[in-house]
């Protein structure tokens, strides 16, 4: 029973209830149902039939009705009931259809219901008196004119706070009273700005009220400002037909574990977006902790309506986040159940050059001893200085957590031997090192001169370029499954080219060197052999950690490359295991629509599903092919990586550093999001008056902020 229905205002009074309720009764106006009125009645040998009309409540808009009595009745006068009230308009209500316009305009001409009318009229504002005395109306525009002036001057506050969190600067120095040579970059900027804006100027000198620099105000700004840019991101994501989930953990400067969360979903624009939501600290990270910190916040960004919409959650392959019986993924499926598990595919390729590289004594050994030449450099400024004369150009350290670092190194190293080779013989033949240097150094020198580091050295800078054209595609935002599955097996085709390509990259190897081999150098029957390994180890783990199976197949359906074939044969197969991933596709429907797709010639030139829901929607084709757009969204959505989560991490350590380990965590989210989404935040023009109405808002400010 609505709050504005006549038999709620019966039950209860209008003059009982409390003031908000007051106020919610009156936003919602009178309640006007559909009444189930018929009335028969003859004049001079007719018969008439009246029955409601809701025109009725359009020409009369104080007209309340009850769907209980079948009757209308006057809201204002069922509010009020002043002095005079006719009963019959509040408690039995008019039922007569026949001389309902009659009795309408007698009603609206009484006293009673124009005093009632008035009193509804002027319920919460101020009164006629006041409205009409001059001091009263002087008063108020004085009021307005230093809110104006109050919210002028914390709109500039606010973006001397935005610059800060978006530059990633620290707020806060070492001391910030007046006469401190070290205020900090915020107070700074504070003071720059005033000395641009004279309000500003004057509001900071003669201020004794309301100055707004302080910690405190800053960490109130920063709260207000984090609870509008969410609560944004929280909406957009709403409005998206699908969302998914990235997240991953790890451990701060101050030694405490942290969990990222980042939504990815297509806005109104139909541009794929990944937002940070907020880090959240864990005491523990057991399966129990992170899943029940990810539900407990997309409990708040999906109501129990809308968990049908989560349909991916993409984390790193530790065995607490991807366990199929007790790890995340499955207590997360558990309660939201199209939330399929995607293991990260930048990770995964990590995995594959390690294991490749990893398992072979001799291809190891290449690494570590790779590992070497920038290891000897860092140790000195001295020998930097003569690889900077003679190569010009610093090698960089090899990781094993992220294999581009790797690939960088093969790379200046085989571009830059001969240099690196008279670098070391310069330090080597100089007396202006130690004798260790210079051992070390006549080491190196033979290393680059060994013909097994020459073969390595060439077969990884032929094999790295293929592998960071598919490591810097992982890592892009925009990117989706379609797309993927035909760069996977392009970088497939270009490994097994390799592979084919062995013999003439051993006959490279040694062109130019030496011809006389080392006693322990392996012959070039072991060096086709290892290279050959390398090369199966790559396209056995490819194929079998890039599989597209179960809902990956589905991405299947849309391969531009493969619908020629398709055209001749249908992928019943690949369509069948889509449907099980989702139920909620149309089978009919979406095998015509595919089939129409295979069949037209213009489709076989989409690159990616990005493309063709592009293509779709611009076009205006979203009602023809509505499954098919469906299941894009779905694909686009589906994050293939962690990479947004990894790129929180690195503003995670940029933000709290050593000399910032004692911030809060509300205060590190502010921040992190400042940082982060600053494009949302630029792009939201009323984004200072929403931070101020928040603001004003949590408690009663000496200053004033609300207009009259």
């Amino acid at each position: 029973m609505n709050d504005n229905s006549v038999l709620s205002l019966k039950q209860v009074p209008f003059t009982r209830r409390s003031d908000d309720e007051k106020k919610r009764i009156k936003e919602l106006g009178p309640h006007q149902p559909k009444l189930q009125i018929q009335q028969r009645s003859s004049d001079r040998g007719r018969v008439y039939t009246r029955s409601f009309s809701p025109t009725s409540y359009n020409k009369w808009s104080w007209l309340a009705g009850c769907d209980v009595t079948n009757a209308y009745y006057c809201f204002p006068c069922l509010l009020f009931r002043s002095h005079g009230t006719d009963t019959l308009w509040v408690s039995t209500g008019i039922c007569d259809l026949k001389h309902l316009t009659e009795k309408c305009k007698r009603h609206e001409m009484t006293k009673s219901h124009l005093d009632n009318f008035m009193r509804l009229e002027f319920f919460g504002k101020r009164s006629i008196g006041e409205q009409l005395d001059a001091g009263y109306r002087i008063g108020i525009r004085k009021h307005n004119e230093e809110v104006t002036k109050n919210r002028h001057i914390l709109s500039r506050i606010i973006d001397c706070v935005k610059f800060c969190g978006a530059f990633e600067l620290a707020l806060r120095g070492h001391d910030e009273s007046e006469r401190s040579e070290n205020p900090g970059i915020f107070r700074g900027l504070v003071d720059f700005v005033a000395s641009l804006d004279g309000v500003l100027q004057e509001h900071l000198e003669n201020a004794t009220v309301f100055k707004g620099t302080s910690k405190t105000v800053q960490n109130e700004l920063l709260d207000c400002m984090l609870s509008v840019v969410r609560e944004h991101i929280i909406q957009e994501a709403r409005s998206s037909d699908f969302i998914s989930i990235q997240a991953d953990e790890t451990t701060d400067i101050a030694t405490q574990c942290q969990l990222v969360i980042v939504l990815r979903y297509i806005d109104a624009n139909n541009n794929v977006q990944e937002r940070f939501l907020e880090f959240i600290p864990l005491q523990s990270t057991t399966a129990d902790s992170i899943a029940t910190a990810l539900q407990e916040r997309l409990a708040v960004i999906l109501p129990e309506d809308q968990k049908h919409k989560l349909i991916s959650q993409a984390y790193d392959g530790a065995s607490v986040m991807r366990g199929a019986t007790a790890g995340v993924q499955k207590k997360i499926q558990d309660v939201y159940p199209n939330a399929h598990y995607i293991h990260c595919y930048a990770h995964q390729l990590n995995l594959i050059m390690q294991q490749a590289t990893s398992q072979i004594p001799k291809v190891r050994l290449f690494f570590a001893n790779l590992g070497g030449f920038a290891s000897f450099f860092s140790r000195s400024p001295k020998r930097t200085d003569v690889l900077d004369k003679i190569v010009a150009h610093r090698l960089p350290t090899s990781s094993s957590v992220r294999w581009n670092f790797h690939s960088r190194a093969v790379n200046t190293v085989f571009e830059h031997r001969e240099d690196l080779i008279r670098c070391f013989e310069e330090i080597r033949d100089s007396g202006d090192f130690d004798p260790v240097t210079m051992r070390e150094a006549a080491g190196f020198v033979a290393m680059l001169e060994d013909r097994d580091f020459k073969y390595f050295l060439t077969l990884f800078h032929t094999i790295m370029p293929h592998v960071d054209f598919l490591y810097a595609k992982l890592q892009k935002k925009d990117i989706d499954s379609v797309h993927i599955k035909g760069s996977i097996e392009q970088f497939q085709k270009d490994v097994m080219k390799i592979r084919d390509s062995i013999p003439s990259l051993v006959d490279q190897s040694i062109q130019g060197g030496s011809q006389q081999r080392r006693r322990r150098s392996l012959n070039l029957g072991e060096h086709k052999r290892i290279a050959s390994e390398v090369c199966d180890t790559i396209l056995l783990h490819t194929m079998q950690r890039f599989s597209f199976t179960n809902h990956l197949v589905s991405a299947t359906l849309l391969q531009a490359d493969k619908f020629e074939q398709y055209a001749m044969e249908f992928p019943e197969d690949a369509l069948s295991k889509t449907l099980k991933a989702y139920p909620l596709l149309n089978k009919s429907k979406l095998k015509t629509e595919l089939s129409l797709i295979y069949r037209t010639d213009e489709f076989r030139k989409c690159n990616g599903a990005v493309d063709l829901l592009q293509l779709f929607m611009e076009n205006n084709l979203k009602k023809g092919f509505r499954e098919t757009v469906t299941l894009l969204k779905i694909l686009i959505t589906t994050p293939m990586t962690t990479a947004e989560a990894e790129r929180c991490f690195s503003t995670l350590k940029r933000i709290k550093t050593f000399l910032r380990n004692c911030m809060t965590q509300e205060r590190l989210n502010a921040l992190a999001m400042l940082s982060m989404e600053k494009r949302v935040v630029t792009e939201m023009t009323d984004f200072n008056q929403k931070v101020i109405e928040k603001f004003a808002s949590q408690k009663e400010r000496r200053a004033n902020f609300f207009f009259k």
